[in-house]
């Protein structure tokens, strides 16, 4: 597998882009070196760049954290999170998972990601059994973010009623500053074990990526999308038939560390089901 330096060849050969948010630009706390300047680089020569993220919240609140680090939306088309198509789905109840859930949500997850089910009829609850169905939106700061261990009795009580989950976010880590935590995708894993009826919201499903390539407005072959993630990632850009090119920050950089071999990743890749066109070391130009 071709390893690239810079972003720049690729905008030879695309009009379009599909950027991951944690792990492609940022580490959690602030932009990867370059990334500001690779942006306008690509702005510059007028491509269109759609921000798709399995963040759990919905794609407001994750425009104001970018802006915050310095990356505003003059820098791309748009955002959508894997929060925001929830938010729809629930709002909408016409999919069929959604339509027989009721009003009460057994939250596990911080308050903050609660924009999830703002304005909505929904209310929360802590309590398993006086709720309707499962919010999953990943750990919270009270349990911590390193183990599902801590989770288990929510888990467990959850199934035990017998309410189904919504996860609102299909990762199951993430890289914080260097540090491996774990995400709502894990408790959806360990809650699958225990018997309970699961749907996951966000990247690999080709759902998501609906509003993207409607706002990118461009034919496939035009289009590339970046990420960290295989099975996410990856695999989602393979879905709906654009080009995947697997950055080498994020998750992929704690995997194989900062100089990974082509072998290694076509190694990886081949396990995971995946064949993006090129590695790229970073976003930046």
């Amino acid at each position: 597998m071709k390893i690239l330096e810079s972003v720049a060849p690729l905008a030879e050969s695309y009009d379009g882009f599909i950027l991951d948010i944690w792990g492609v630009l940022h580490d959690g706390e602030k932009p990867y070196p370059g990334v500001p300047e690779a942006l306008r680089e690509l702005r510059a020569r007028r491509k269109r760049i759609v921000l798709l993220s399995n963040a759990p919240r919905r794609s407001w609140t994750v425009g104001e954290a970018l802006a915050g680090m310095g990356l505003g939306a003059e820098l791309f088309d748009g955002i959508v999170t894997s929060g925001e198509v929830a938010w729809t789905l629930l709002r909408d109840r016409t999919h069929p998972f959604f339509a027989p859930l009721g009003r009460r949500a057994f939250h596990i997850g911080p308050e903050r990601d609660l924009s999830v089910i703002e304005s909505l009829d929904i209310s929360v609850t802590r309590d398993a059994a006086a709720a309707d169905f499962v919010l999953n939106t990943g750990p919270d700061f009270e349990h911590g973010r390193e183990s599902v261990a801590p989770y288990l009795p929510m888990l467990e009580a959850a199934a035990a009623a017998g309410l189904p989950m919504v996860c609102t976010n299909p990762d199951r880590a993430v890289m914080v500053a260097g540090q491996r935590l774990i995400c709502a995708g894990a408790f959806a894993d360990r809650y699958m074990e225990l018997g309970g009826p699961v749907i996951e919201i966000g990247k690999p499903d080709p759902m998501v990526y609906e509003t993207v390539l409607a706002t990118l407005g461009l034919p496939a072959h035009r289009i590339a999308a970046v990420g960290d993630t295989p099975h996410t990632d990856l695999a989602g850009a393979q879905a709906v038939g654009v080009d995947a090119i697997w950055a080498l920050t994020g998750l992929a950089g704690d995997h194989f560390g900062p100089n990974p071999t082509p072998e290694a990743l076509d190694a990886e890749a081949a396990r995971e089901g995946v064949t993006p066109k090129v590695a790229l070391r970073s976003l930046r130009w």
